[in-house]
């Protein structure tokens, strides 16, 4: 039985990630792990909702025999969100990669490029009729 699934995101540094994540997002960080005078590691988080961010340069003393493969990304993110509107505000600045569409399931989506390069869509689904 399956009780949770986080994501955990590679990136050469975690700070350029954390503005959008916690100041746009409204995350919070659940838990951090220094390296040198910059962050190795973080637990982003909310409403039951996590992701995990962690830096080459961490990966490479914790997991040595699979750096090169952790260095290959990017990752693609399909975050369901109630409010595009919301998210648009989060993401000012941001390269995009798929502007607002509608699909043919009903789902409004906007893809953008993290700071770390990571492909990130954020999808509105219809509210279902009462």
């Amino acid at each position: 039985m399956v009780n949770k699934l986080t994501p955990v995101l590679f990136v050469k540094e975690i700070e350029p990630i954390l503005p959008m994540w916690i100041d746009g997002l409204g995350f919070t960080k659940t838990t951090e792990v220094p390296e040198g005078d910059r962050l190795g590691f973080v637990i982003l988080e909310r409403d039951g909702v996590e992701l995990m961010y962690q830096t080459y340069a961490s990966a490479g003393k914790d997991m040595p025999a699979i750096l090169a493969d952790v260095q290959k990304g990017p990752t693609f993110l399909y975050v369901q969100v109630d409010s595009l509107e919301k998210v648009k505000a989060a993401i000012k600045g941001l390269t995009m990669y798929m502007p607002q569409r509608t699909t043919f399931y009903g789902a409004k989506e906007i893809g953008v490029k993290d700071p770390a390069g990571h492909f990130i869509t954020f999808a509105e689904f219809p509210k279902p009729s009462q």
